[in-house]
């Protein structure tokens, strides 16, 4: 099991440049697990596609059926103490921590794009590259 960043997850599904990175990750590893926010960050990013990409409101609806079954039954709430303390002693975002403590909590790798949380926490939030090649 993983813990899966929203990016990830968009490269997944949504045809790109690091759409095979994306695909080898989940031959590697299908279990991939996602905190609550992650429901928000998928909308907001298919929002972006569809007024910036040409995305079609039928296709972000697919898209986002595709994600909810990608996580289904491993989606978790967080407890909100954690990620404030979290962010208290690290320069990330809320939305990052909750990313942060979920994988700490299910003691499994972040596998994420974002630099600054591969920074603060460089053993536990980890390129795909990495996951794929330890």
């Amino acid at each position: 099991m993983i813990v899966a960043d929203s990016n990830l997850i968009a490269y997944l599904l949504i045809p790109g440049d690091k759409s095979a990175l994306a695909d080898e990750v989940l031959l590697k590893d299908a279990d991939w697990a996602v905190p609550l926010i992650c429901r928000s960050e998928i909308r907001n990013i298919l929002t972006l596609y569809m007024r910036h990409e040409g995305m079609s409101l039928a296709q972000a609806r697919r898209t986002m059926e595709q994600a909810e079954v990608l996580w289904s039954s491993r989606e978790f709430a967080v407890p909100s103490n954690d990620v404030l303390e979290l962010t208290f002693h690290h320069n990330i975002t809320a939305y990052d921590g909750e990313f942060v403590v979920l994988a700490k909590q299910l003691g499994v790798p972040f596998v994420t794009f974002d630099k600054p949380v591969r920074k603060a926490f460089p053993t536990l939030a980890i390129t795909a590259e990495v996951f794929l090649n330890p």
